[in-house]
């Protein structure tokens, strides 16, 4: 059965989707754009936006009473492959070994023109 996860230390939906669906066994997190929840501001450049991306990410978790730790795999939307290695620095400092599996591609454009969106599954 689907339940849906949902949390306001998280950036709100801003579509027709859910923050996080947990099946039981694993969680599934919609892309998280670096929006801070508290004030909506986009912190800039990609280091940081990175952070913040992943901060949104670890919130959701929490709410599923899950941590960093539990995340099997992330896609990584970069608006740029030339902001891999400063996305992979914080992004590093973030995940420790055994790493995720993890996907990095460019797209066209991200929702308000952020830099870069995380989505990720963790399994409990």
């Amino acid at each position: 059965m689907k339940k849906v996860i949902s949390t306001k230390a998280a950036p709100a939906a801003i579509g027709p989707y859910s923050q996080a669906i947990d099946l039981g066994n694993m969680v599934f997190i919609s892309g998280q754009i670096p929006v801070n929840p508290a004030t909506g501001e986009i912190p800039e450049g990609i280091k940081a936006q990175t952070a913040q991306s992943i901060s949104n990410i670890k919130a959701i978790l929490a709410e599923a009473g899950l941590s960093i730790s539990n995340v099997v795999k992330t896609t990584v939307f970069l608006a740029d492959m030339s902001l891999f290695g400063e996305m992979n620095e914080i992004y590093g400092t973030e995940f420790t070994e055994p790493y995720p599996a993890r996907s990095a591609v460019a797209v066209r454009e991200l929702p308000k023109q952020v830099l870069v969106e995380i989505e990720t599954i963790a399994v409990k």
